[in-house]
């Protein structure tokens, strides 16, 4: 069944991944986005099924009528580090409960929302309180949600294995951050797309958080070594001492907004995360909505391989 969809955070990196899915499953799709050229990031051959709305989500008034005609909203908008006025309150907490209440406005019932694994009460890291604070809001907004609790996300354009294959590229050495024992499950984005997509129609999946989670558990030594052995080098890997990279991420988290006017690659709250497994169990996800993610290296193989 075709839906009216509307989309925040399509222009990001799983956004838009999600994006092509809906498009792949006919559905018509409503964008949320600041940047009118957004579209362009998408596929600027697709622009008869896909709608440009030009708001902010921090400021209300700019989204009024966005939603008239939808059908369900999936809602992705999220960030790992903070700059100025975009923090982890405003894009995760306040954003969500933005949302919801236009969803409910419109009369929307159906509202699929991104998480993050690691996500609970009482969660250590800023991100991850946040991240629960904006599922407590979907669950208790009384619309027809399902929440996903994606691990690390990687594909061609990610933000994590293609920063560490620019590394790989240009140093002899690879920095390891974070607890050397602290497990991953890392999973393709393609999969995650797929979930969200398939959610639309999957009744049974309403009021359900789910985690989408990769078949191996792997340290981040483990995919270093596979990220190298994928790109046929040979670096050496050098652990961080916790103490130098809290001042590396201090430097960092200044440095970057005065000179560049965006967050740091590397954030306090990021090291924080690296020192906690980030695991769960995705067999639930696996069987609603008929996916099995590949391997880690079968997965970076097809745009990292020589």
């Amino acid at each position: 069944m075709q839906r009216r969809v509307f989309v925040t955070g399509g222009t990001g990196f799983v956004g838009r991944a999600v994006v092509r899915a809906l498009l792949s499953g006919g559905h018509h799709i409503r964008i949320l986005a600041r940047n009118p050229c957004a579209l362009r990031k998408i596929n600027p051959f697709a622009s008869g099924s896909i709608e440009l709305w030009h708001g902010d989500i921090l400021k209300p008034s700019t989204i009024e009528g966005a939603m008239n005609q939808i059908d369900a909203v999936v809602h992705l908008v999220g960030i790992i580090s903070e700059v100025g006025n975009v923090t982890f309150e405003n894009l995760h907490s306040r954003a969500t409960k933005t949302m919801t209440k236009i969803a409910r406005d419109a009369g929307i019932r159906r509202f699929i929302h991104m998480s993050a694994l690691g996500t609970r009460p009482g969660a250590v890291s800023h991100y991850h309180q946040t991240k629960w604070a904006a599922e407590e809001v979907v669950r208790t907004s009384g619309l027809d949600y399902t929440i996903f609790r994606p691990s690390l996300v990687y594909g061609p354009e990610d933000h994590f294995v293609n920063l560490f294959a620019q590394i790989i590229r240009h140093s002899p050495f690879v920095p390891l951050l974070g607890r050397p024992t602290a497990l991953f499950q890392p999973v393709p984005v393609d999969c995650v797309a797929r979930a969200f997509e398939r959610a639309l129609a999957a009744q049974t999946s309403t009021g359900q958080v789910y985690d989408l989670c990769g078949p191996e558990r792997l340290t981040l030594e483990a995919m270093m070594k596979q990220i190298i052995a994928t790109m046929g080098r040979r670096r050496i890997l050098v652990r961080i001492p916790q103490r130098l990279a809290r001042l590396q991420a201090r430097l960092l988290e200044w440095l970057y907004p005065v000179l560049f006017n965006k967050a740091s690659p590397l954030s306090r709250d990021q090291l924080v995360m690296l020192q906690e497994d980030n695991i769960g169990n995705g067999e639930a996800a696996e069987a609603a909505f008929g996916f099995r993610a590949s391997s880690f290296q079968e997965g970076i193989k097809s745009y990292l391989a020589p």
